[in-house]
């Protein structure tokens, strides 16, 4: 199975690149692991929110295929323990998908197209954070996840 994180704009922090590259190199002794970002859109104050959020979508939903799974980091999705989350990793795998993607959307969220082709919402916190935080969030728990179900001792139980 292959992962990807999808993210709309870069992150111009160099030391928090260096942090989510960390953890991008280590993911590679578990799996196949795609960090793609969508640069941000142009000439957004012409933008309202929601044709912000559609053009974002359009550009998301462009980086997925039918057969996929798309799980939307999203603050009304499910919230789970590092180990429950471990367990999701492992049930995706299990499935025989061939990619699981996970996308972290733009400063409005994501469009109702996207919404729809989902198969699952998930949250890091009840708190708000950055989008350039929540992405080396993310891969630190993608991290840790793999190495749950590898059983080696980065997470302690």
């Amino acid at each position: 199975m292959n992962i990807k994180l999808i993210a709309i704009g870069k992150t111009d922090d160099k030391q928090l690149n260096s942090l989510i590259d960390n953890y991008i190199n280590r993911l590679k002794f578990y799996i196949k692991f795609n960090f793609e970002i969508i640069p941000d859109l142009k000439n957004v104050k012409n933008l309202s929110e929601s044709q912000q959020k559609e053009k974002e979508g359009k550009l998301i939903l462009n980086q997925v295929d039918t057969s996929d799974i798309l799980l939307l980091l999203d603050e009304k999705g499910k919230q789970y323990d590092s180990v429950a989350f471990s367990e999701v990793l492992q049930k995706h795998m299990n499935s025989g998908a061939k990619q699981l993607i996970f996308v972290i959307g733009g400063p409005y969220g994501f469009s109702p197209e996207v919404y729809d082709r989902a198969n699952g919402k998930l949250s890091l916190s009840k708190m708000t954070f950055s989008h350039q935080m929540i992405r080396l969030f993310f891969v630190e728990q993608l991290y840790r996840g793999f190495t749950i179900l590898k059983n080696e001792p980065y997470h302690h139980r």
